[in-house]
């Protein structure tokens, strides 16, 4: 199989220094993007951290053949990076464990002379006038102000776009990562999340068992929770079995 995996977080840029990002390393896409290329798989692995890649193979050979890394930094990057690879139809799974932004910066702004904002209300107040607010935008957003307001608009989901605007036909993994929730709760967000975006196979954990297990599914009519050193293993024999059946049909 011909397998597309993205890994890592990505950065939404506030001025040309500053950024928007997440905590995730992108260890969980590299490690099936490396279990992969072993069962004979040929992987293309697009990362924010191809570092560390490399550090999990540190003594070993460096990978040659069905093996391409590519770097991306920020969301515009990953997103021009799937928009060039994927609608040539060339791979037959795609594999998306990268934590993608969800909300990019639309400016960034400080209160006008008279402008306050009331905390408890939740609402703007301008003592000599209408609320205002000034633009701050630069190269290198100055730090003089008491205050900075950071506007955000949502990006859009690259995982819907796999599918709807790039025609992509073959089999999608999607990931899911939820934080307070209970097991019911989990199975029921990660289910309706995976419908949503036309995806075959979901893998969804919480923060708080991130290192230890992951819900994998739908196998077998439900989702199935398995150690965090089995999900490779498990993934991609899921992977590989509904491509076997779709090629049969």
């Amino acid at each position: 199989m011909n397998i597309l995996v993205t890994a890592g977080n990505t950065q939404v840029l506030i001025d040309q220094v500053r950024c928007i990002t997440n905590i995730f390393t992108g260890r969980t896409g590299a490690r099936i993007a490396l279990n992969a290329h072993a069962r004979g798989h040929t992987v293309t692995l697009l990362t924010s951290n191809p570092e560390v890649v490399e550090a999990m193979r540190e003594g070993h050979a460096p990978l040659q053949e069905r093996w391409t890394v590519r770097r991306y930094r920020t969301f515009d990057d990953l997103q021009a990076r799937m928009e060039g690879l994927i609608p040539g139809g060339s791979f037959d799974a795609i594999i998306h464990s990268a934590a993608v932004s969800d909300y990019a910066p639309a400016g960034i702004f400080s209160p006008a002379p008279g402008t306050h904002f009331r905390t408890p209300e939740g609402v703007w107040q301008g003592s000599e006038g209408p609320p205002a607010l000034v633009d701050r935008r630069a190269g290198k957003v100055k730090s003089d102000a008491p205050e900075m307001w950071l506007r955000l608009v949502r990006t859009p989901k690259l995982i819907d776009r796999v599918r709807r605007d790039w025609g992509f036909r073959g089999v999608l993994v999607k990931f899911k990562l939820e934080v307070g929730v209970n097991d019911e709760q989990l199975r029921e967000i990660a289910e309706r999340s995976r419908q949503q975006s036309g995806a075959d196979l979901m893998a969804a954990n919480t923060l708080e068992g991130a290192s230890v297990w992951a819900f994998l599914g739908p196998l077998d009519g439900g989702y199935q929770r398995v150690s965090r050193q089995e999900l490779w293993v498990r993934l991609l024999e899921a992977v590989e079995r509904l491509h076997r059946e779709r090629a049969h049909a």
